[in-house]
């Protein structure tokens, strides 16, 4: 009985000890796939940015020179943005040159189009891309920088440029180009953009005054 009850012991142990060395394996594989996931999200989201800001347009970092979308602002013209949606802000001396907007069109042709739209302090695109989409392959998805140029017709224009009842596609009596057989994604997008536009105008001077020295919005709204 003795010699039972000291296998048993020996056993429990023995896979105690396997159990806890297990558990930290995992904990530090989990602890390293976190930050290389987060360290592809950095570079992700940088290699967005700079095809909007190009480096050397700027000399702040663009990844943590930010303001939080909160209640200060009309976030309705945004689109349904996730709660920890930022906006970026490039600089030069201190200053915002440019400012990149995060932007959801709600009625994509399959689902929802999240874009950044980065528009200079004087109001003209700096550039737009697709983020992110689920639009038809070899039709709607021409959005997207990889698939076509589409994206860069709204370079350098503004909400003067063209005028507001051209701000649509050209089936619509606009001035940008749809898609053959895709017409609702363009859309959705154009009209994205141009209410990312008038966010700007209606915030531009809260926008463009950030100093570094102030802290974030910390989107509570107090």
């Amino acid at each position: 009985m003795n010699d039972l009850l000291q296998s048993v012991r020996r056993n429990a142990i023995g896979l105690g000890l396997f159990a806890m060395v297990t558990a930290g394996a995992i904990a530090v594989a989990q602890v390293g796939t976190k930050e290389r996931i987060e360290h592809n999200i950095r570079m992700a989201q940088a290699k967005a940015l700079n095809e909007i800001v190009p480096a050397g347009s700027y000399d702040n970092d663009l990844l943590t020179d930010v303001i939080t979308v909160d209640k200060r602002f009309n976030q309705q013209l945004l689109g349904p943005l996730p709660d920890d949606a930022q906006i970026h802000l490039a600089r030069t001396n201190g200053q915002v040159n440019t400012v990149i907007l995060p932007v959801v069109a709600p009625d994509g042709y399959t689902t929802q189009i999240a874009v950044l739209v980065g528009v200079h302090a004087d109001g003209s695109i700096a550039g737009v891309r697709v983020i992110e989409h689920k639009e038809t392959p070899g039709l709607g998805d021409k959005i997207d920088r990889k698939k076509s140029d589409w994206v860069l017709g709204f370079n350098e224009k503004s909400l003067n440029n063209p005028k507001a009842e051209r701000w649509a596609v050209k089936k619509d009596g606009g001035d940008f180009d749809q898609f053959t057989g895709a017409t609702i994604t363009p859309r959705a997008v154009v009209k994205a953009v141009k209410l990312a536009l008038k966010f700007f105008e209606l915030h531009k001077n809260e926008l463009l005054g950030q100093r570094l020295s102030e802290p974030q919005y910390s989107g509570s709204g107090e």
